[in-house]
């Protein structure tokens, strides 16, 4: 992604989630609400680290890797830099999230504590891994999706303690008891 798409995407991303307005961006206020608001500084730096990871400086690239090492420190989620989250991210309780740098997640992605999204990293002569996860997806407490190959379909719903290791269709409901099971919406079935 080339630098104009990259600061549009910061700018969007900051937006949703430290503004959280429909106004257009400003540094100024996107600062004052990193400042004032302590619930909105975890998106604010993890942003600006992800940005800076993209960039083509290695002085960037190792200031964004001790701001997220700080951040995994203060508030115990870790989400590589690697990572693509797209705008609208909701971290419903920090402590104990996990998210590989080969996560390519769409907008509206909301997370509750002790998920993981993660590669078995069985088998390193394979190709890289790729986890995709869809727009509007909603992952439930305590839940892993762990899987060298995924893809999560747009308008997802993972139940708390589910455990994924196999592609979900859009428009579906997925929990566990005993086995997964996989519920399409009533809502987009027709």
């Amino acid at each position: 992604m080339d630098k104009k798409l990259r600061s549009e995407h910061l700018h969007e991303c900051l937006r949703r989630e430290v503004l959280m307005s429909a106004k257009k961006f400003s540094w100024f206020r996107a600062l004052h609400k990193a400042i004032k608001c302590p619930n909105r500084r975890f998106y604010f730096w993890w942003r600006i680290a992800s940005y800076w990871h993209h960039s083509d400086s290695r002085f960037l690239k190792k200031r964004a890797a001790k701001i997220n090492r700080k951040l995994v420190f203060k508030y115990g989620t870790e989400i590589q830099l690697g990572a693509h989250i797209g705008p609208g991210m909701v971290i419903s309780h920090h402590h104990g999230i996990v998210i590989n740098g080969s996560a390519v997640i769409g907008h509206s992605f909301r997370i509750r504590q002790n998920a993981t999204i993660g590669i078995t990293g069985a088998d390193v002569n394979k190709e890289p891994a790729s986890i995709i996860i869809g727009n509007n997806v909603s992952i439930g407490a305590c839940s892993c999706i762990i899987a060298d190959k995924i893809r999560i379909g747009d308008d997802v719903v993972i139940g708390a303690m589910s455990f994924v290791n196999k592609d979900i269709p859009a428009n579906s409901t997925v929990y566990s008891e005993k086995r997964l099971h996989v519920i399409p919406n009533k809502l987009h079935a027709e």
